[in-house]
């Protein structure tokens, strides 16, 4: 079977892990159609826009997509395009696995958690304006639902049953945040109690920021809302070795984006430096969810070995933090076609590093009704 999937490569480093994860998917033998569409400051370049229709339509027509990073400017410009892609294609579930991989430079090596965030609506969302005509005062609105409250928390609840994970924590605010903060908290209490199976308890997010780097090893599974889980999951690749290993998705109930969590880093654009793990990585969270599951594996276990190894891998990972012996930085696209040369070789009967992702697809349409 071949698979028609979106590739979008981005700007700043996007192109170069975004090929290097190419690489790595040939390797696997699993037959995959690239459709290339630009976004992003090639796509501004070639019809004023940072985000063409065509690329809409494109993931509409796929259901999939593997994306690389694209640059948001600070301040302003144009909006955020992954924004306008959760919104567009009402992908409302952000999932970035914190898992410890970077070897010797892990900081918590038992690391292994999930953070389900809520993608569509919140502080994140961008729904902001100037209050005055002087431009001395601005609001940004923190709209929350409860159908996407529901829905969100239902989806974590799903993925931890499947995944035979033993915890759900719900994360908010609503201490201070008494109308939004308590909505949530309201909807993930109810939620929990229809998942008897499942452990479930709450955190404020500022307690929730400390616990994580005191004992990570107590969470399983963590749901929040949109900028409280940007937050965390960054906090959480942090405990897990850097941004440079971690991957992210973001599911609809039709349509998937996988990505890295981090961002384009422009300043390292055509070097050939990035680390290609955290593209590589959502590879194989795609290769999962289309249900191959043994490709999805081997990549695993590869960038696993490479790690391990330290002989091939970029700088951020040759960095002395990251291993007690000297070791020469590596570039790119040599991490990527290490990585691809042992994904057939990989040892499959050995105890496989637990994957910690989605090994299905998301929350059926049938299980959201009610949301």
């Amino acid at each position: 079977m071949t698979y028609r999937v979106t590739l979008i490569p981005g700007d700043g480093i996007g192109p170069e892990v975004t090929r290097g994860a190419q690489v790595v998917a040939a390797a696997t033998g699993v037959a995959i159609d690239w459709e290339v569409i630009e976004a992003g400051e090639p796509a501004i370049r070639a019809s004023g826009t940072p985000l063409p229709d065509t690329v809409l339509e494109s993931i509409r027509r796929n259901k999939i997509a593997l994306k690389g990073p694209i640059t948001t400017p600070i301040g302003g410009g144009f909006r955020s395009v992954n924004v306008t892609l959760r919104t567009e294609l009402d992908l409302y579930a952000s999932v970035r696995p914190a898992r410890a991989i970077a070897g010797e430079g892990t900081r918590y090596p038992e690391t292994d958690l999930i953070v389900v965030r809520e993608a569509t609506e919140g502080l994140y969302s961008g729904a902001e304006h100037w209050v005055d005509r002087e431009h001395t005062a601005a609001e940004t609105a923190n709209v929350i639902t409860r159908k996407a409250s529901d829905r969100i928390v239902r989806f974590a609840f799903e993925l931890a049953r499947r995944e035979h994970r033993k915890k759900v924590t719900g994360v908010h605010k609503a201490n201070i945040m008494k109308t939004t903060g308590a909505l949530f908290q309201t909807a993930f209490r109810e939620m929990a109690a229809k998942y008897p199976d499942i452990g479930s308890d709450e955190r404020l997010i500022d307690n929730m920021c400390m616990q994580l780097v005191k004992k990570p090893s107590e969470y399983d599974v963590i749901v929040t809302t949109n900028l409280m889980g940007d937050i965390l999951s960054d906090l959480c690749a942090g405990l897990a070795g850097g941004l440079g290993v971690a991957p992210g998705a973001v599911y609809g109930d039709h349509v998937a984006v996988f990505e890295p969590v981090h961002g384009s880093a422009p300043k390292y654009a055509g070097q050939d430096k990035a680390d290609p793990v955290a593209e590589v990585l959502s590879l194989e969270l795609m290769l999962r969810h289309l249900g191959e599951r043994e490709a999805a594996d081997r990549i695993w276990r590869a960038v696993w070995e490479v790690i391990s190894e330290k002989k091939v891998v970029t700088y951020d990972l040759a960095l002395p933090g990251y291993t007690n012996r000297p070791v020469p930085p590596s570039t790119c696209s040599a991490m990527a076609r290490e990585i691809a040369r042992k994904v057939p070789l990989v040892d499959m009967s050995s105890p496989l590093p637990r994957p910690a992702v989605p090994e299905s697809s998301p929350v059926s349409d049938t299980a959201l009704e009610t949301g």
